[in-house]
């Protein structure tokens, strides 16, 4: 179990709740805690003597099952289908959901122990299930579903944007910032922004990395889908191949790029692949500040130090997007001037 978060009474009688009334308890199930995310979601293993076991998420307040919006984007991605873990009980008023359990092995824990060619058909197969939302994220969409309603627009991307700066620039990092030199910030800011709101819209899970695909009876499934949205067709593939969480050699992110737009039969929407490379890349630098700010939120607001060890990795990605992206040259500037990793 996370350690900031420790069993408590209530919680515990919110796990017995669920089980008495799905009759799990008279099977004398052993629940087990695991790690959480970065949301305030938590999870335990309930494992049966004589039934496969099964996860509970435990929100953090009740809900109602037919609005919750991880519901909602399962009934989506079923239609598709891609794989996703079953739903298979729920207490409202416990704040309770029943999953599928899809074991302990994510993508990134994988890699440590595949093959260099079991690695890049993982890695093959997450990139085609990303193609595959695309596609059938369009051809399904319906007000009926919630990421239908929701962007990657202006506003959202300038939030994070103020969320790196005020969580890894000044908490994390310690930065004061002066009111010019904050204008400043906010206006190169302000042109990436613009530029990715403008770009035609594909449905997005939102946060597609090693850490929420699950290997499971030897295929990925997707998991943590419950803020999918629209956005450009390069936010996944961004998330998966800019990974925080896992390195990944240039030539293979050319050549997942390029299997990608394959499997589109297309050399990229606006015109070759040189041109979706460009707002690949535009896509990393937006992504991997906004991680940034996730970080250093994470570690000073939640007390979580469990994050501070992707922050070296993702400081290397913002600098090599700096440098793939001439234009943004006095964005460089003004963050090198508090970022020594960017200079």
């Amino acid at each position: 179990m996370d350690k900031r978060q420790p069993d408590t009474a209530e919680t515990r009688a919110r796990i017995d709740g669920y089980l008495t009334r799905s009759g799990l308890s008279e099977q004398s199930p052993r629940v087990v805690p695991l790690t959480g995310d970065a949301s305030d979601r938590r999870y335990f293993r309930v494992m049966l003597p004589d039934s496969p076991s099964i996860v509970l998420a435990l929100n953090a307040t009740a809900f109602d099952f037919d609005t919750l919006p991880f519901v909602n984007v399962a009934r989506l991605l079923a239609e598709m289908p891609v794989p996703i873990p079953r739903v298979l009980g729920h207490a409202d008023d416990l704040g309770v959901l029943a999953l599928e359990d899809l074991g302990d092995v994510t993508l990134q824990a994988h890699l440590g122990a595949a093959t260099a060619a079991e690695h890049a058909a993982l890695y093959r197969q997450s990139v085609a299930l990303i193609a595959t939302l695309q596609r059938r994220g369009a051809e399904l969409a319906s007000p009926d579903y919630l990421p239908y309603s929701v962007a990657f627009d202006v506003e959202k991307l300038t939030w994070e944007m103020d969320f790196f700066i005020k969580h890894f620039l000044e908490a994390y990092r310690g930065v004061l910032l002066a009111a010019d030199a904050r204008r400043a910030l906010r206006t190169e800011l302000a042109a990436l922004v613009e530029d990715l709101a403008s770009e035609p819209r594909v449905l997005c899970h939102r946060d597609y990395h090693s850490r929420n695909l699950m290997l499971h009876d030897g295929r990925l499934y997707i998991i943590d889908f419950q803020d999918a949205r629209m956005g450009p067709d390069t936010y996944d593939l961004v998330s998966l191949l800019r990974d925080s969480y896992v390195d990944l050699p240039d030539q293979t992110v050319d050549e997942l790029l390029a299997y990608f737009l394959a499997l589109k039969g297309e050399k990229g929407e606006s015109g070759g692949e040189e041109d979706f490379r460009h707002r690949f890349d535009l896509m990393a630098l937006q992504r991997n500040l906004k991680a940034l700010g996730t970080f250093g939120y994470q570690t000073t607001a939640r007390r979580n130090p469990v994050y501070i060890q992707y922050i070296p990795r993702t400081l290397r990605y913002v600098r090599t997007d700096l440098d793939m992206l001439p234009q943004f040259g006095k964005l460089r500037d003004l963050l090198s001037a508090h970022v020594e990793e960017f200079r």
